[in-house]
């Protein structure tokens, strides 16, 4: 993670080696733009059309620096329209930025921001764009295109009471969301549910955050039949971890419940061969839960949160669940499985149960759920349904952290396709509409608590190039919305 710190010097004495700034468009001419504190003259001789310089999103240039500066370079980034509020506006600008700045020891960001929510926002942004994933990675290739090692953010509010308490925050999100990533980039041979059980209490170490595991035999003990149907398959069995953040002055009690499939072949029902490489990325729900449990206790939130992690491998095998087989929810709800690849409302669904029983006041549950939520909505906007008031509290808390959710309806003729002959329900029901079937399915479980599902099938995994702060591969999508919602809320 870059290091990050704040300044109100102007970037022309600055000991870096890039200066970053922004590009608008003034009267459809592109426009050199800065902080209010930064001195642009040395810049009027620049043709920036002669350059090939664009306002437009994700557009990225580097020119030398001009005399005086001690940067070898200046990196000018377009700003793009203003969709999604000014601070996303910002944070995305920032993010292209850093993305380029690969191999680079330090980097000053100098854009246009008048508000202290502007000024993290614009940090928040060059630390997500700093993001590299290199594992696996030997030789040359695990070194080259690190990451730029620090970042100064010019502003004149550096000395700002809100911009330095927010430097503190920052530092977490990026955590947070470079955690998440980790994860979802992580090969499956090697994050299976154990394995991804142990990560979770070598993360929870210093945090006061209590990892409890439930294994096989607890599971077994427990009545957990949505996590054991759809483990079954696997030589590598189940897991329900608990991380629990709990306040001693806590009035609210929220539930984070998330669906970690650290593979899903589709079981019986098995996947095409073409894209299920990237079904190693369908424990992204779990892996954005882990890390907002995390963040929540790092920041010292006023609230009590239980992560709800529900991890299995989705394998076919002669011990694989069959389609017509009936499960038993813990609880005692039977499900008639009709589709094996229908499997994340039934490990979700024990999760649901335990967080009810847990006494949650509130629930969250996130998935990389339906294929319908990409059909419906496309692949950078996830779906929340679920009570009004709490979809409500989401949406709010997306905007506010500058991730894209929309709303979507739980139609009451929908529920009845769900119906099953021979069990309490099916895991199935019609086709149409089937982001709106699973989430009735998944309100069976929540006992009429406040409750919202989201959907972030397609947001969580990028595949296909960068873009903003975005890297290709794991997003960490999601974390921003749920913390953001659990400060709210504390």
């Amino acid at each position: 993670m870059a290091e990050l710190t704040f300044t109100n010097k102007d970037p022309k004495g600055l000991k870096v080696e890039a200066v970053v700034l922004g590009v608008d468009s003034v009267d459809s001419t592109p426009t050199i733009v800065g902080p209010a504190n930064v001195d642009l003259k040395a810049f009027n001789d620049l043709n920036l059309k002669a350059l090939g310089v664009s306002a437009k999103a994700d557009s990225v240039s580097r020119v030398p620096a001009p005399a005086g500066y001690g940067a070898a370079a200046v990196v000018l980034v377009g700003l793009g329209e203003n969709h999604s509020g000014r601070e996303e506006q910002l944070r995305r600008a920032a993010g292209s930025a850093a993305r380029t700045l690969t191999d680079v020891a330090s980097a000053a960001f100098a854009l246009p921001a008048e508000e202290e929510t502007e000024v993290l926002a614009i940090a928040e942004g060059a630390q997500f764009g700093a993001y590299a994933y290199r594992t696996y990675r030997t030789g040359e290739a695990a070194t080259s295109g690190t990451p730029v090692g620090s970042v100064q953010v010019v502003t004149p509010l550096a000395g700002q009471a809100a911009v330095k308490k927010g430097l503190a925050r920052t530092q977490v999100i990026t955590q947070a969301v470079h955690g998440t990533r980790d994860l979802v980039n992580a090969a499956p041979n090697d994050l299976f549910p154990a394995a991804f059980a142990d990560i979770a209490k070598t993360a929870a170490k210093g945090t006061g955050v209590k990892v409890t595991v439930l294994d096989e035999k607890a599971l077994t003990a427990g009545g957990y039949g949505g996590l054991l149907g759809v483990g079954k398959g696997s030589t590598r069995g189940p897991r329900l971890v608990k991380v629990t953040y709990s306040p001693s002055k806590a009035k609210r009690k929220i539930a984070l419940v998330g669906k970690g499939i650290t593979f899903d072949s589709g079981g019986i029902s098995i996947k095409p061969a073409a894209g299920m490489e990237e079904m190693k990325s369908d424990m992204a729900g779990a892996a954005a839960v882990l890390h907002t449990v995390l963040a929540a206790a790092k920041l010292g939130l006023n609230v009590s949160v239980t992560g709800y992690l529900c991890l299995a491998e989705n394998m076919p095998s002669g011990s694989a669940t069959r389609p017509s087989d009936v499960i038993t929810i813990r609880g005692g709800k039977t499900v008639e499985v009709l589709n094996t690849d229908a499997e994340g409302r039934l490990v979700l669904a024990d999760g649901l149960v335990t967080a009810v029983e847990d006494g949650a006041d509130t629930i969250l549950d996130i998935a990389t759920l339906t294929g319908a939520q990409m059909m419906a909505l496309g692949n950078r906007v996830s779906a929340v349904m679920g009570s009004d008031g709490t979809v409500s509290d989401v949406l709010d808390a997306a905007q506010n952290a500058g991730e894209s959710f929309w709303a979507m309806p739980l139609p009451e003729e929908l529920r009845p396709t769900l119906d099953s002959q021979v069990a309490d329900l099916a895991n199935m029901g019609q086709r149409w509409g089937g982001m709106l079937v699973a989430a009735h399915f998944l309100k069976e479980f929540t006992d009429g608590r406040p409750w919202a599902h989201l959907d972030i099938a397609g947001p969580a995994y990028n595949s296909g190039g960068a873009y903003g702060y975005t890297a290709k591969g794991g997003t960490g999508h999601g974390v921003r919305t749920m913390l953001k919602f659990l400060e709210n809320a504390s």
